[in-house]
């Protein structure tokens, strides 16, 4: 039943589990075309949303919140595992400004970040993505956390065993939460992730409009491993913040103690839009029901990320996506999904 609970809780008993658990399906939001300087090419990304959705529709589920003006449009693009819902929205990046599900093994329940754009404050044409989380959780009648604090869905990752990765960029930006320090930070997502284990990463990749998000940068798999993303050549602008990240990863440890297996994955080229380098990155792929949605970058580095991700998933089925499309909104493939697990 909906609940909204705003406190700081002794003890949800939820965690956040691991995005390799079973889902029940995938949320995703369309875009809007409101901010046509920010986003020239909304027809392109568009396309590139619905191939994604068609992609993880062959593996799970797939609910699509759209504007009224654009369901009918978007209901030719996809396929019948697609459902298509009309609410107001103003962007499109579901696992930021939709709820991030915890689940106690017996129901689930949506945690509410409070979303402030990135830390650039939400005017008049982002007041609406801050209130969609509490829209779907309304919808699916659940219990509504809403932590002290200001969050976005891609700014963490957890292997689902009490172990979260995530970025001092993002959690201290003044713009997001001021004045908050590191152990206030670890006890709010403790209570609500049901995690008591924290890697800190630092160091955004250049013109990532996130100002750091965990997932363009590493992940957990379900053995232990950690993929993160590097560069070897040392004058590129991204080879200083991905190397202090693999240092800092070296000395990780889950929460027995053990080492992670560190993974390296090469970032694409170096690629521009609107005369800003493109935040791209393999890291940045979907976890469905038994496959992978992977974006590929038309890069001699391609090859390599496949084989990559296709060996550390060997149970899983790898399928690609050509990224650039929706990386000249800012994101990619992790950024614009958010899986609802399953009981």
């Amino acid at each position: 039943m909906y609940e909204l609970i705003e406190r700081y809780p002794k003890d949800l008993g939820f965690h956040m589990p691991a995005e390799w658990s079973l889902h029940h399906q995938t949320w995703m939001m369309w875009p809007t075309g409101l901010d046509m300087d920010r986003y020239p090419n909304t027809d392109t990304i568009r396309q590139a949303h619905a191939e994604t959705a068609n992609l993880i529709a062959d593996f799970e589920p797939v609910t699509i919140i759209a504007n009224t003006q654009d369901t009918d449009k978007l209901k030719t693009m996809v396929s019948d595992n697609v459902s298509v819902v009309t609410d107001e929205i103003d962007d499109s990046w579901c696992r930021d400004s939709g709820p991030t599900f915890i689940t106690n093994e017996k129901e689930i329940a949506g945690i509410d970040w409070t979303f402030n754009n990135y830390g650039e404050f939400c005017g008049l044409d982002y007041l609406k993505d801050a209130e969609i989380a509490e829209k779907i959780i309304k919808q699916l009648n659940i219990k509504h956390f809403k932590p002290p604090i200001t969050l976005e869905g891609g700014a963490i990752h957890t292997d689902g065993n009490g172990t979260l990765m995530l970025t001092e960029d993002v959690i201290f930006d003044p713009e997001r939460n001021s004045g908050l320090d590191k152990k206030e930070a670890e006890y709010i997502l403790e209570k609500y992730l049901g995690v008591e284990n924290f890697i800190w990463l630092i160091a955004a990749l250049e013109f990532d409009d996130t100002g750091g998000h965990v997932d363009n940068l590493a992940c957990f798999t379900p053995n232990n491993q950690i993929v993160a993303l590097s560069e070897s050549d040392r004058n590129d602008s991204n080879y200083d913040r991905l190397k202090e990240n693999h240092e800092r990863l070296k000395y990780s440890k889950n929460i027995d103690g053990k080492d992670f297996e560190i993974i390296s994955i090469q970032q694409p080229r170096h690629k521009t839009f609107l005369n800003e380098r493109m935040p791209l990155s393999y890291v940045n792929f979907y976890m469905v029901n038994n496959g992978i949605i992977l974006p590929t970058f038309n890069d001699p580095m391609d090859a390599l990320a496949i084989d990559t991700i296709t060996t550390l998933f060997k149970d899983k089925k790898v399928v690609t996506l050509e990224g650039s499309r929706i990386v000249e909104g800012g994101g990619c493939v992790h950024c614009i999904t958010q899986q609802q697990p399953s009981m």
